[in-house]
């Protein structure tokens, strides 16, 4: 365009006068200009959103959409705003389950080149996956899951380098639906997950794990205070009533009351068509209506912290039913020492869809402040260890294994909010950064706090500490609190003198179970004179953390803090939270407890208290520990390790579906084998059959004979336990489980003839029981 220009400008100034040459070179400029800015047009997909409903005042919006993402199960959002996916491809592409170990797994990078909110380009950040299921950016690069490590890379001009193994047992072992995700960096700057019972943190370049509270299966999420929510299949929405690690510290003791607690009384679900879910055929499950009557598969709860919608829509708790095609809304309500839910409108569902392809199985909070959904968007989403046949025919029957190579991501927008213009958080300096930790979306607040820390600019101390100040705002004090200790710039003293100048519980909650890892014994007496002037200010919140978290000040001079602790608990007469957060800060120090209480012949303590003491001392003696401190990996189910040994061994003959293969072996689906006797099928497998057998009626005449396992030293009794509870799962209406001992003694019942089993043979066992 230059060079045309000086062209022009020179055929016109030599032929046709000054006057008309200028006007035609500012006509040519004008229409350059116009052309240069004209925007680009990109091919973005158009998805229709009519057979979704969602609450008055919101609408849907599609962010992203195939062929750009392909069965998305988890987003992150990094520092620019840009949205990326993990992308589980090779998960049930099939009725067959085929494909689950193809390495076409990816992380992806979504772009939005005309800036009009809809991806229109996407690149490959890593591929060659094997179903990938969590990515979190965290200390300047990505960490992400692919079973069974857990991996960090660094990166550069979105390419990574410098790739560590973090964790090589992160998902070792277990189903595809049951192994740990969710990698959600905390306030605490620790990294929690759900099906897991460990946590994660980087210090020096050096990765640390240590082991936390076993949390849900699917999804976790955050309250601006800092405790977790997460859930199961069958109960949408559990929490922890405390903040992470605050009471578990006490490895000899189990809380039950402070932690992993159902918070809502209903798991009722509203959808808007008839459900196809894997026990549908149980009665109770739907309604006469062929309607879901509660979540069978919830997961993906989010606690909202955005700043778009109402009031009164902050903190409330999202939660994915995908088998349902549905999202829940539930009204948390906060106590000091406990949280409850409950449905947000009655009878209604915050979004729900006649589409069966929506499947919404993980939400986050975006840098917008708005709501997004992972919607994986497929037909299948039951595993096949799980899959029963009633499910297998309900998807067969609507073609919903059809619906495979898509995904979704939405996003939830409050009609009467305005837009907001993205943040680059690698362009904000030190000052900008900390003004953001009092930013009223709760993304952006996570997200300064850990780039000041992974910066590590020693001028921002200054700054945080000039912030802490700030006593009318509670949430603002907590992430400084803890992007000091990030930085390692908190001390006892800065912690004393805020703890004294500050009213709001909250923060001061957190203040006491930071100032633990100070505790000195030329602290104690200022520790105590503090701990006095907290248990006068009377605050159930308070004396609930000033309970927990004196474990490490007890171990220094206990009978010094034995008297405030009585104090406290009687104070709340023995309630079970105020009694766990004791034992976890007693930690060895039981039996000089019960000693004191002897020696101040105090007659007023709770019975219940006392058997837990007890049990604790009885713990200690025979080195029973809580299971977080031992348990190592992820177990596989039964059924898993059953489908497994099926699928490399069985399905050759009986097909992978059980349907049989033609004059080679007969079908197991609804076979009599499969639905009558377990026993009967014990004996099969491990002693084998030989024809000719009738199967629901029809006579199978095959050469082959069956071989029998019996003396495979590679099967174990609990392996043939293991595929008995996937056949009868996969190919009848009910899994059964058959005891060890049993299985063990029917190794030793042979059949007459080395050939494994007859009809007529089992048919005689059968009769004679």
């Amino acid at each position: 365009m230059p060079q045309i220009r000086l062209f022009f400008r020179f055929i016109t100034f030599r032929f046709l006068g000054n006057d008309l040459c200028l006007k035609l070179y500012v006509l040519l400029v004008l229409i350059s200009i116009a052309t240069a800015c004209k925007p680009k047009t990109y091919n973005e997909p158009d998805i229709s959103l009519e057979q979704y409903q969602i609450e008055n005042g919101f609408e849907l919006q599609v962010v992203a959409s195939e062929p750009f993402i392909e069965a998305p199960v988890a987003i992150d959002f990094d520092n620019k705003g840009r949205i990326w996916t993990v992308e589980m491809k090779g998960y049930m592409q099939s009725l067959e389950g085929t494909g689950d170990e193809m390495p076409n797994g990816v992380i992806s990078i979504l772009e939005d080149y005309d800036k009009d909110g809809i991806t229109d380009h996407s690149k490959v950040f890593i591929d060659s996956l094997i179903l990938p299921r969590a990515i979190a950016h965290v200390y300047g690069g990505l960490l992400y899951a692919e079973p069974p490590n857990l991996w960090f890379v660094e990166i550069k001009d979105d390419k990574p380098y410098n790739k560590v193994l973090v964790d090589s047992l992160y998902s070792d072992g277990g189903n595809v639906e049951h192994q740990p995700n969710g990698l959600m960096m905390h306030i605490d700057n620790w990294i929690y997950n759900a099906k897991s019972n460990f946590r994660y943190q980087r210090k020096n370049n050096t990765w640390i794990k240590e082991p936390t509270t076993f949390r849900g299966q699917w999804g976790i999420s955050k309250d601006n205070f800092g405790r977790l929510y997460y859930n199961t299949n069958s109960t949408q929405l559990i929490g922890d009533f405390v903040l992470p690690n605050t009471i578990i510290k006490n490895v000899h003791y189990k809380p039950t009351e402070a932690l992993k607690r159902k918070l809502t009384d209903s798991q009722r679900v509203y959808p808007l068509h008839a459900t196809s879910v894997n026990r549908g055929y149980v009665k109770g499950v739907l309604d006469k209506d062929s309607l879901l009557i509660n979540v069978t598969s919830a997961c993906g709860p989010l606690v909202y912290r955005g700043d778009k919608y109402p009031k009164d829509y902050l903190e409330n708790a999202f939660v994915c039913a995908p088998e349902a095609n549905l999202i829940k809304r539930n009204i948390l309500t906060f106590e000091p020492s406990k949280i409850s839910g409950k449905q947000a409108v009655a009878g209604r569902e915050f979004i729900a869809s006649t589409d069966e392809g929506f499947r919404p199985v993980n939400l986050f909070n975006g840098p917008d402040g708005n709501m997004y959904i992972v919607d994986m968007h497929r037909g299948i989403i039951q595993d096949k260890a799980f899959l029963t046949s009633y499910l297998h025919n309900q998807i067969a029957e609507k073609q919903l294994d059809t619906i495979i190579g898509m995904g979704r991501l939405l996003k939830v927008v409050n009609k009467n909010s305005a837009l907001t213009k993205p943040i680059d958080l690698e362009r904000l300096n030190t000052l900008e950064l900390v003004g953001l930790l009092d930013h009223s979306n709760g993304w952006l607040r996570d997200k300064a706090q850990q780039l000041l820390i992974f910066n590590n600019d020693k001028e921002t101390i200054p700054l945080l500490l000039k912030a802490l100040d700030n006593s009318d705002k509670p949430i603002l004090q907590m992430h400084v609190l803890h992007t000091l200790n990030g930085l390692n710039a908190l001390n006892y003293n800065v912690l004393e003198k805020f703890i004294y100048a500050n009213n709001h519980s909250q923060p001061i909650s957190h203040a006491f179970v930071l100032l633990e890892q100070f505790a000195t014994l030329d602290r104690m007496p200022s520790l105590i004179k503090l701990t006095d002037n907290l248990i006068l200010k009377n605050n159930p919140e308070i004396d609930l953390y000033v309970l927990s978290a004196l474990g490490e000040w007890m171990m220094l001079s206990p009978r010094d803090l034995f008297p405030k602790v009585f104090e406290l608990l009687n104070k709340y007469d023995y309630d079970l939270i105020y009694q766990e957060g004791l034992m976890n800060s007693l930690r060895g120090n039981e039996e000089l407890y019960l000693s004191f209480l002897n020696d101040q012949k105090i007659d007023t303590v709770n019975e219940a208290f006392l058997e837990n003491l007890q049990a604790i001392i009885s713990n200690k003696q025979k080195n029973k520990k809580s299971f977080i401190y031992t348990k190592k990996g992820s177990n596989t189910d039964t059924r898993t390790a059953g489908y497994n040994i099926f699928r490399n061994l069985c399905a050759t003959c009986h097909g992978i579906n059980g349907e049989g293969v033609e004059n080679l072996a007969p079908p197991l689906k609804h076979s009599e084998y499969i639905t009558e006797s377990t026993e009967r099928l014990v004996l099969i497998i491990l002693h084998g059959l030989s024809g000719p057998i009738h199967v629901n009626g029809k006579l199978y005449e095959f050469n082959t004979v069956m071989p029998g396992l019996a003396q495979n030293v590679e099967f174990t009794d609990e392996d043939i336990q293991n595929v008995i509870s996937y056949v009868t799962n996969a190919f009848s209406n009910e899994s059964q489980k058959l005891e060890l001992d049993r299985i063990k003694a029917l190794r030793k019942q042979k059949p007459k003839n080395v050939g494994g089993y007859t009809e007529e043979e089992l048919l005689q066992l059968l009769h004679n029981k």
